[in-house]
């Protein structure tokens, strides 16, 4: 990935993941629905947000796991 933190210009970076739930039914349920990945600046902590794709098998499993 060719990244490069837009408020500081620093070009190291860290990937991570995160899930949250999306509706009534889902925070009733804790089921995690929604899937973002984020990009944090090694510098600043500057973090941008990207919604990811998710799978009905990975919410089914969801369901059972939590």
């Amino acid at each position: 990935m060719n990244y490069r933190c837009p408020k500081c210009d620093n070009p190291t970076y860290e990937v991570s993941e995160m899930r949250a739930t999306g509706g009534r039914w889902s925070k009733i349920f804790d089921i995690q629905n929604k899937k973002f990945s984020s990009v944090t600046c090694k510098k600043c902590s500057y973090t941008e947000f990207y919604k990811a794709k998710t799978s009905a098998l990975s919410n089914v499993f969801d369901l059972f796991t939590n």
